[in-house]
């Protein structure tokens, strides 16, 4: 696949179903279809093209190269469902679920749920250990809804309080977040230990959370109620300038494009923003290709939206 200079370029390369459905199975299969069912490559193309069947005898199910991804069940043409995609992972900050209804033509509540799907495929599934000099740190989301519509303040009872994210940076490297509902101390340390290598240089600010936790590490910290920033140091530079910057890309997105995100979704707007981080030098072709490559596994509306 080319790189493309623009979204034209993009809907002029899938522009009709069979080119997505093609290309689909490459990204998904790298050319040998297997069964979603049983993992097999012993199956038959059916002569439409569309549909395969397993052979393997305790299975002989047919299947389609949606069938076990974010695409199963869908009426939305996979045109439509490319350019969305293509359109959420190339984004600087992101775009909310009107706009890209009437970009795609189709209804908000369908954009809505279609976006979440899509943010499911920027999921790191695979995430590694942060090693070397990590940047840790701690945002809050969300805030009063006093300045809120009565109506819409009487939907959203219970959700004043503002939800704990908690990031991991590799100078130069990978970013890895997770929200923290429950922000007792051990939560927040178990995280910490799963993103981080012992034997890394951990940055903090001054924050208790991190004082017993750090005499796991090389730990060092700034005070920022002190103002101090940065500490020059023989070989490193202490500081949490790195994280903290991020977290203003996040707060960006969040504020600025979606205006307000439940705590139950937050972890997939934290997803899709450590996607775009962690692939801010990636090129778009190959941003697109990744997310479709990670299309498996569903997300049905009424699990979406916890019925």
């Amino acid at each position: 696949m080319k790189p493309f200079k623009s979204i034209l370029e993009f809907q002029k390369e899938f522009n009709t179903q069979e080119k997505c459905r093609k290309f689909l199975e490459l990204q998904r299969w790298n050319g040998t279809p297997a069964c979603p069912f049983c993992g097999s490559i012993n199956v038959c193309r059916f002569a439409s093209g569309k549909i395969f069947k397993c052979r393997e005898r305790g299975c002989r199910h047919q299947f389609s190269v949606t069938v076990g991804t974010v695409y199963e069940n869908t009426k939305i043409s996979l045109t439509k469902w490319f350019l969305a995609t293509y359109i959420l992972t190339v984004h600087s900050k992101g775009i909310s679920s009107l706009q890209l209804a009437s970009m795609i033509n189709v209804t908000q509540r369908t954009a809505w749920h279609l976006t979440h799907r899509i943010r499911e495929m920027l999921k790191d599934n695979d995430p590694v250990v942060l090693i070397g000099i990590v940047e840790v740190d701690e945002t809050y989301v969300g805030g009063s809804l006093k300045n809120m519509h009565a109506k819409k303040k009487k939907s959203m009872k219970g959700m004043d309080n503002k939800t704990m994210v908690f990031g991991a940076l590799k100078r130069d490297g990978k970013l890895r977040t997770r929200v923290i509902t429950n922000t007792a101390l051990e939560n927040l340390t178990g995280t910490l230990e799963e993103f981080v290598a012992h034997d890394s240089s951990l940055m903090s600010d001054e924050s208790n959370a991190y004082t017993k936790i750090g005499e796991k590490y090389n730990h060092k910290t700034v005070n920022h109620r002190e103002k101090e920033y940065v500490r020059k140091e023989a070989k490193v530079s202490v500081h949490t300038n790195s994280i903290e910057g991020y977290w203003n890309i996040l707060k960006k997105q969040i504020d600025g494009i979606h205006h307000f995100v439940s705590p139950k979704h937050l972890q997939r707007y934290c997803n899709e923003s450590a996607f775009r981080y962690n692939n801010r030098k990636t090129f778009q072709d190959e941003k697109f290709a990744y997310a479709l490559s990670n299309c498996n596994g569903t997300l049905p509306y009424k699990t979406l939206i916890g019925k």
